[in-house]
């Protein structure tokens, strides 16, 4: 069972997520973060998963963001996919930015 909790996203992280999306005064049960952990869980493993497929078919052994791009559109999740390649870009360039300072 130890196991299985190392791989759900921490729930007061999970927590804060629903927090910051609902009204102040709106008050989330203890039950209802830990679905929400274990949905956002497997979530995550599902695109994962199908995103290491790919890099195991293309013989390459590290998942980059790219990766999960893909994975998000290949399932169905276009509006992700999108969203996250915007996401993607914005945060290579400020590395670049970064990196030139």
């Amino acid at each position: 069972m130890s196991d299985e909790h190392e791989k759900m996203l921490p729930i007061a992280n999970v927590g804060r997520m629903m927090k910051k999306i609902l009204p102040p005064s709106a008050k989330v049960s203890r039950e209802a973060k830990e679905r929400m952990q274990q949905c956002a869980s497997e979530f995550i493993c599902f695109v994962t998963g199908e995103a290491s497929d790919r890099c195991h078919k293309e013989n390459r052994k590290t998942v980059n963001g790219d990766d999960i791009c893909w994975a998000l559109s290949s399932l169905g999740f276009d509006n992700y996919s999108e969203a996250m390649l915007r996401y993607l870009q914005n945060f290579r360039g400020f590395e670049r930015e970064n990196a030139n300072q």
